[in-house]
């Protein structure tokens, strides 16, 4: 199944950002984290798509992807996506690695689980923005993963888990330029 759209790019602070339509997010298989195939105005793509905690989705668009399809906020971007079963790699933020690092149980854990579960503890992390909260809930992963949890429970996988661009796991409104 095919997604076509439109999307207009904002940002939020200093991030790009591109939200799908709710038309489109709704032919996705969930309302959660969903990896996506496809191609942006012509280029490939293959990336996780946040929820916005709205039942839609959203994409940064970092600076690598921008170096090659080059846009601006305010610019219309042109999407053809496919839902993925093949997840990319997450970028392990450096406090989880130093975790991970230093009990060789939850590491042997960590390798073996899928990179969707990865997807999800790191999501679960960084859901907060208290650092408090983030230490514990790192302690709490490396605890789960020790005992041979391969995925975080019982927490709202349909919400904005950036805290940089959302408030209360709702994705922020766009930036007044």
């Amino acid at each position: 199944m095919t997604i076509r759209c439109e999307c207009k790019v904002f940002n939020i602070g200093s991030q790009l950002i591109a939200r799908l339509p709710e038309s489109a997010s709704k032919s996705l298989p969930t309302r959660g984290q969903t990896m996506v195939e496809g191609i942006l105005n012509g280029v490939p793509i293959h990336l996780p798509l946040e929820p916005d905690g709205k039942n839609s989705h959203w994409f940064e668009i970092n600076s690598k992807l921008n170096k090659v399809i080059n846009i601006k906020v305010g610019d219309k971007i042109v999407l053809k996506l496919n839902p993925s079963k093949n997840w990319i790699e997450p970028q392990v933020p450096s406090d989880l690695m130093k975790a991970l690092s230093l009990s060789s149980e939850a590491y042997s854990m960590w390798q073996k689980i899928t990179p969707l579960a990865r997807w999800e503890w790191i999501r679960w992390i960084r859901s907060t923005g208290q650092k408090q909260t983030r230490i514990h809930r790192i302690e709490v992963t490396i605890s789960k993963l020790v005992s041979g949890k391969r995925r975080p429970c019982c927490w709202n996988r349909n919400l904005c888990t950036e805290p940089s661009v959302s408030k209360n796991g709702i994705l922020l409104l766009p930036s007044k330029d």
